[in-house]
């Protein structure tokens, strides 16, 4: 939660600063900038509702927990981003078509040497605190990430409008604003669309990520060779932090585990394996004799 409102925060001192200095230096590029980061505080603002959402845990209404409101700030996070990215596109564009826009090349970038040291310390304080699983804070550190990159974009082109200036090319120069928009924007729609699709497959409760399973599957193979079933099935999705479970063992012949008290043990000893890979989980096992009810794992 405190990672959320510091990216909050921080995106206000960007939003200031930014929308400051762009209209000061005429640069459509760092109003983009600005305005990127201003709709970044209103969906931190979800996002931090989200989590307080979550943070409740399951009751009578939700009796799986809430972590399914995580993947859905993410999807209205990264519509809203995505859309901005496509506006500011098409009025560079525009910009463009009319010859361009003279600014200030040196207060340009000495913007863009400030905007790149403040988004890598704000991304490196939020990989930090995402590593404990929270999607929420993987996502603010995710545009972070994005904004210190892409700062560099600006970084590079606005020293290129500053050695064109000096060189007397001022008809070229003006260019370069609007074609950093244009960049930087169509480039930016990586993040939202990526997040876009990963938070989408969770609330569609589709597969877990492909090493998930594998480790899941792994796990499940030593259980059943530990005791001697027949079979094994997983079935595994992630919703938001939450980690979705079922497990099935079939039992055999040779199976020694045959009352309630042996199959909690069972039981007990996946829950142990799964806690220490650190894994937030709600997991359901299921022991049957008969593989036609569990074979839906397939």
């Amino acid at each position: 939660m405190r990672a959320l409102v510091f990216s909050m925060w921080a995106s206000v001192v960007f939003v200031v600063v930014s929308l400051t200095w762009g209209l000061a230096a005429g640069s459509q590029m760092i109003v983009f900038d600005g305005l990127y980061s201003l709709v970044g505080i209103a969906l931190s603002a979800v996002s931090v509702a989200a989590q307080r959402t979550v943070a409740k845990g399951a009751d009578a209404s939700y009796p799986w927990g809430r972590e399914t409101w995580e993947p859905v700030a993410i999807v209205v996070r990264s519509t809203a981003l995505g859309g901005l990215c496509v506006y500011g596109s098409v009025n560079a564009v525009r910009e463009i078509l009319h010859g361009g826009r003279a600014v200030s090349a040196v207060s340009a970038l000495a913007y863009a040497i400030t905007a790149s040291l403040l988004s890598v310390l704000v991304a490196l304080v939020l990989w930090h605190a995402g590593r404990s699983g929270s999607g929420l804070v993987r996502a603010e550190a995710a545009e972070w990430g994005g904004d210190a990159a892409f700062s560099l974009i600006t970084l590079a082109g606005f020293g290129a409008a500053v050695a064109l200036e000096a060189a007397g090319r001022d008809d070229i120069a003006r260019y370069v604003d609007p074609a950093l928009v244009i960049i930087v924007s169509v480039a930016y729609l990586w993040i939202p669309i990526r997040l876009f699709r990963s938070a989408f497959r969770e609330i569609l409760t589709m597969a877990a990520p492909h090493s998930v399973v594998t480790d899941v599957e792994r796990l499940c193979d030593r259980v059943r060779a530990d005791h001697d079933f027949a079979a094994s099935f997983v079935r595994a999705s992630t919703v938001g932090s939450r980690l979705d479970l079922e497990l099935a063992f079939v039992v055999g012949p040779r199976t020694t585990e045959r009352t309630v008290e042996s199959f909690d043990a069972v039981r007990a000893d996946i829950d142990a394996q799964l806690n220490a890979r650190n894994y937030h989980h709600s997991t359901s096992v299921v022991f049957t004799a008969n593989r036609h009810w569990v074979e839906w794992a397939r």
